[in-house]
């Protein structure tokens, strides 16, 4: 089996030392050489004529020393090998600097590949430091496509080629098939022997193509099948069967008209629901899509039939404000709804427990404590977790044990990029609210610079003075004289200078949660009028009054989280706005916040974010639970996946414990991903 390969000193030149340097790549078996994909590719392949060379072309020629190389000492370290070279169009210039032993390499005469970026000096090609071979040696440096790979210090590009080239000589042909004949001959895929050969030293252009196509979708295959067969473990828990519920009675008691993807979403859980299996799944909608309605209409679905609820969230601002929405909704009904936070007094703690324990309660809101040792539920069906990032799978399995398999229901206010959403929440159901109910007002954005900061005060003032609130997000808590960047308390304290009379406070991520809970209080009843924070406003409190959000050095957060900071105001009936600023001029940084400027659809942000930055950095900092790819690109590769997925799933439908003979190694390959917890961990 190849995760379980021999280690890379069994390699012929690869001693203690040399396997320490690929150590620090992450290789550490002759398998993870292997799989140690080339970053990019080299094609010198293809010869060009001396006479078709322009500036700055990267090319390969074939030329013949014209004159004895002349070795030049310019000054003191600088010297230069200099000699001409031809072929049958015409003259090059080429030259070597600080590498004198280079003059007696080469011979008037002898002709020698070379390979390089050509200059065009006084009508003349050149070459600098080129890559050169003789015409007898050609082929190892020249003449065909040259893989180029990271480097760590100790290593040069020669060893982890000569590495490389001796593993894939060794081993490639015994790396077992993980993918059967049928699939590969739908998705017309090489075999893996072939792929591991051309990833590293394509033949051409064609086969190295073939060859990452194979590779691609054998990743996102073994990991579509790793998280298929732990949602098919999922799948067999027997959940409590909730039907009969009549959810007209509490939809037509509402003030409004649901909206299709929220009646979509409904629908979906309550079949989940009815189905005798535990339900685990991830409702996922912009900022304002309407998540709460659905979480009410699954609470209103699990009391007709008998069944209390829980709703998890982050903090207890979030708490209370869940509590007084939900107890708005559920006016016309006979809810027994209780608030469980920290701040609930002992003896209100007491009395709630007890009640639960009773089963006297249908539905609990509170934070993480909801799952303490001391809280007992009695005939709990549905458990919902409102959080910013993900719940995990180990804390989803703690809440199914300890409740007594609950389903499950994760909402999430991130717009995730559909691939993405296909791996972090691989293991859950998919729900997806992409239409905003009516009403929902656009939040004008607009990107500035600091030539602006005047006129941003006077903003700033002019929202203040119409009876609104304001959001300003600095990237720092405190002044940091390496960075231009503002900082929270300094930025506080020059606003209440400039603005006398008007109430400012900032927050930010050090201070204690009771702390900040007052804060947040003091804001959501308008006794603050301005709020300077870093990004801990992220958390989802409606505060409809705030109608202004002011990002300085937005340059410094990723467009999904500049969406999610956007998404604090513009929930109230007055025209909100988002004012980026941002004293960078590079084309990237531009280019990033125009897109922002340009929608409000916070899943079309997310997707050109994944492509910008890659899925590694998608959350600001590694995601829990998200696996690294060697080769697949989840902002591009979304197709493949989505076939990949396609391929698993209807494998493990034909057999779902892959007891087959043809899928034996995949079996393998998948119980090590999952036994070490590569996956989801």
């Amino acid at each position: 089996m190849i995760y379980s390969d021999s280690d890379i000193r069994t390699l012929k030149g690869i001693g203690d030392k040399k396997a320490q340097a690929f150590n620090r790549l992450g290789i550490f078996t002759v398998y993870d050489l292997i799989s140690f994909y080339p970053r990019k590719y080299e094609d010198r392949s293809l010869v060009r004529n001396i006479s078709d060379l322009t500036d700055g072309d990267t090319c390969c020629i074939k030329a013949v020393v014209a004159d004895d190389p002349k070795l030049s000492r310019i000054r003191r370290g600088l010297e230069i090998v200099r000699f001409r070279a031809f072929d049958d169009t015409g003259l090059v210039e080429i030259s070597y600097f600080n590498q004198s032993y280079l003059k007696n390499v080469f011979s008037k005469g002898e002709t020698y590949y070379f390979y390089g970026k050509a200059e065009k000096k006084y009508s003349r090609a050149a070459l600098t430091n080129p890559t050169f071979e003789r015409e007898e040696d050609a082929g190892s440096k020249t003449g065909r496509i040259v893989p180029i790979y990271r480097l760590s210090s100790g290593l040069t590009q020669k060893n982890v080629i000569d590495a490389v080239s001796t593993a894939v000589d060794l081993f490639a042909d015994t790396v077992p098939e993980i993918i059967n004949p049928g699939i590969r001959n739908r998705n017309e895929l090489v075999q893996a022997r072939f792929a591991y050969k051309n990833i590293h030293f394509p033949a051409d252009i064609g086969s190295l193509e073939l060859a990452r196509k194979r590779l691609i979708f054998e990743e996102l295959f073994l990991l579509s099948c790793s998280l298929g067969l732990r949602k098919h473990g999922i799948k067999k828990e027997d959940g409590f069967v909730i039907e009969n519920a009549s959810l007209p009675s509490f939809l037509d008691a509402l003030p409004f008209t649901p909206t299709g993807a929220q009646m979509r979403a409904i629908s979906e859980c309550t079949t989940d629901m009815k189905s005798g299996h535990v339900m685990n799944r991830l409702l996922q909608g912009d900022v304002g899509s309407g998540k709460t309605l659905v979480a009410a209409a699954l609470i209103y679905y699990a009391f007709n039939s008998g069944y209390s609820s829980a709703l998890m969230v982050p903090t207890e601002v979030l708490a209370e404000q869940h509590y007084k929405n939900l107890c708005s909704l559920f006016s016309f009904f006979d809810l027994r709804i209780e608030l469980l936070t920290g701040s609930t007094t002992a003896a209100e703690k007491r009395r709630i427990k007890n009640e639960l324990r009773d089963g006297n309660i249908d539905l609990i809101i509170g934070t993480h404590a909801l799952f303490s040792d001391d809280v007992i539920y009695s005939n709990l069906g549905l458990v919902i977790t409102d959080e910013q990032h993900r719940f995990g799978v180990k804390q989803r399995s703690a809440i199914v044990e300890k409740a007594g398999n609950p389903h499950i229901l994760v909402m999430s206010a991130t717009p995730i990029p559909r691939s993405l959403a296909l791996i972090i929440y691989g293991d859950l159901d998919i729900s997806v609210l992409d239409e905003l109910p009516p009403g929902r007002k656009k939040i004008d954005t607009y990107q500035v610079d600091e030539s602006y900061r005047e006129r941003l005060f006077a903003f700033v003032r002019k929202q203040v003075d119409a009876g609104h609130q304001v959001y300003i997000v600095c990237p720092k808590v405190d002044e940091d004289p390496s960075e231009e960047l503002k900082s929270v308390k300094k930025y506080a304290d020059e606003l209440s200078a400039k603005l006398l009379g008007i109430r400012v406070d900032y927050m930010h991520g050090r201070m204690s949660a009771k702390e900040k809970d007052r804060i947040m209080s003091s804001f959501m009843i308008n006794e603050t009028k301005v709020l300077v924070s870093t990004t801990v406003i992220e958390v989802g409190v409606d505060v409809p009054n705030a109608s202004l959000m002011i990002i300085e050095n937005a340059e410094r957060f990723g467009l999904s989280q500049l969406h999610q900071l956007r998404g604090r105001v513009g929930r109230g009936s007055d025209k909100s706005y988002c004012i980026l600023v941002s004293d960078n001029s590079g084309d990237d940084v531009k280019r990033r916040l125009n897109i922002l400027c340009s929608t409000n659809d916070g899943f079309v942000i997310s997707e050109e974010d994944l492509k910008i930055r890659g899925p590694g950095d998608f959350f600001g900092e590694r995601q829990h639970g998200l696996p690294e790819m060697h080769i697949a690109d989840l902002g591009v590769n979304v197709n493949i996946l989505q076939t990949a997925r396609d391929e698993a799933n209807a494998l493990l439908e034909s057999d779902p414990d892959l007891k087959k003979e043809e899928n034996r190694a995949l079996k393998e390959q998948v119980g090590f991903l999952l036994d070490k917890n590569l996956i989801l961990n």
